[in-house]
């Protein structure tokens, strides 16, 4: 089973929006043993589409295509797809009704003949009807291959994959299972792992496969198999990861599921315990809070985050006394540590984390180099911290800083 997505729009080419929907098709389909083997992003071109169309159907058996089914004139998907299949567009009424009735309930708003236009449809599609959308989605099948269409709009797009595609598809084929263990690691790069894996990897059967997936300041392996028999499938991979495990023991920071990042595993752990976590932040400016409340459950278990860039913020704000930053520098282990303390009695919280640093491009009211950051936390138990050197690139500090801040955390919840 095979897949090819197709998304369509010339604001992806321009980079004005970022394609976020083949990431989140790819996912759905691979969780019911669909591989999607190419993904591409075309223009909104009539003739650019009908050639990706014929070139996907004639490799894959299921062809989705998102975006290009608004109502304006750019818009050519529906269009594409009639000469495609040789159709003409119909009137389907449920889907007029509904669009009718999404402006109704909008005060002030009125509807135009061009949204009426978006009930017409493909007289062959089969139409997947979107409650959260103007746009329908589409069902179409040449020779052996199904076309999907969905709408640019990712909520829509979602909803529809959860609702009505994936649930089709299910029906539609018999399909392998494909299944996946994702080891997170940290303190070696990928070259390096993989030296140190080689004769593992090299040994592995070959229906189970290794991949890297590389990141700032860690690495995830995931094993992937696909097989007839989910069971045996699982041993298997299960069997595999026994192997490996002794290879990289002193570097793995946990086993996560397929999807999960460090701070959803981080934040299940903490709600696990009825524990909760809180941050006061010089050089990642906010980072560390940003990143982890983009996870739903973050609300369950952290407090919130300080931002004491200035040093003044951190004596007037935290409480971090003068003497401690004249003695050792803002940029120092007791003053990240002071932080963390600060933060975890001021929030209430289990835990606190304090980062401080110079992330560049100038040293600002530290003498230390460049890319020298401080990461302390503190534990109910005790206060810590570790000195880092992250080179000379901003982005790049503040990222790793923000990282290996959740690696300490994790480290120490997985360790208790």
């Amino acid at each position: 089973m095979t897949a090819e997505i197709i998304t369509i729009g010339d604001e992806i080419l321009i980079g004005q929006i970022v394609d976020t929907n083949s990431s989140q098709i790819a996912q759905e389909l691979n969780q019911i043993g669909i591989a999607v083997h190419q993904i591409i992003s075309i223009e909104d071109e009539k003739e650019h589409i009908l050639k990706t169309l014929k070139d996907a159907g004639s490799r894959a058996d299921v062809v989705i295509l998102s975006g290009g089914l608004g109502p304006t004139k750019d818009d050519v998907t529906k269009y594409s797809l009639c000469e495609y299949f040789d159709d003409t567009l119909v009137l389907d009424e449920k889907v007029l009704h509904h669009v009718e009735e999404i402006f109704r309930k909008i005060e002030n708003a009125q509807i135009s003949d061009l949204n009426r236009e978006q009930a017409m449809v493909p007289s062959k599609a089969t139409v997947l009807y979107n409650k959260f959308g103007t746009a329908p989605g589409l069902w179409l099948k040449k020779d052996k291959t199904v076309y999907i269409a969905v709408p640019g709009v990712p909520f829509e797009m979602k909803k529809l994959m959860e609702m009505e595609i994936i649930p089709r598809l299910k029906k539609e084929f018999n399909r392998p299972f494909i299944y996946h263990k994702t080891i997170r690691t940290y303190g070696l790069g990928e070259s390096a792992i993989a030296e140190r894996i080689k004769e593992w990897e090299e040994s592995l059967p070959s229906f189970i496969k290794l991949a890297y997936l590389p990141d700032l300041g860690n690495v995830r392996l995931r094993i992937s198999g696909k097989g007839e028999k989910e069971d045996e499938l699982k041993l298997a991979i299960e069997k595999e990861f026994e192997k490996l495990f002794p290879l990289i023991e002193d570097i793995i920071a946990d086993s996560v599921e397929e999807d999960d990042n460090i701070e959803e595993t981080i934040s299940k752990l903490l709600t696990s315990r009825n524990q909760f976590l809180s941050a006061a932040e010089s050089c990642t400016g906010g980072d560390l809070a940003a990143d982890f409340t983009l996870n739903p459950g973050a609300s369950t278990c952290f407090k919130g985050s300080i931002v004491s860039y200035a040093t003044q913020a951190k004596e007037e704000i935290l409480g971090v006394s003068s003497e401690i930053i004249e003695k050792h520098s803002v940029v120092s282990a007791e003053v990240a540590e002071e932080m963390a303390k600060k933060a975890k009695s001021l929030f209430k919280s289990d835990y606190a984390i304090g980062t401080t640093g110079n992330a560049g491009p100038t040293k600002g009211d530290s003498d230390a180099d460049v890319g020298t950051v401080y990461i302390a936390l503190a534990t109910p138990e005790r206060v810590f911290s570790k000195r880092f050197v992250f080179g000379n690139s901003r982005e790049q500090v503040v990222k790793k800083t923000v990282n290996k801040a959740f690696e300490m955390i994790l480290r120490e919840l997985t360790r208790v």
